[in-house]
């Protein structure tokens, strides 16, 4: 599931890259958090494609 904190850390590891750098394990923790959203959008997308209900 998509939570703000989700989102939160996802926006701070992105800003961060583009100033700082990461570490590796910061770069493994964003690959993760990346695949949690991911995986988060496609079953929301998912739900909403199967409450479709064509009418003829």
């Amino acid at each position: 599931m998509i939570s703000p904190e989700l989102i939160q850390r996802i926006n701070e590891l992105s800003h961060k890259k583009k100033t700082v750098g990461l570490t590796e394990e910061e770069k493994q923790e964003q690959a993760k958090l990346y695949k949690i959203y991911l995986a988060g959008i496609r079953g929301q997308m998912k739900q909403q494609l199967d409450s479709i209900e064509f009418v003829d």
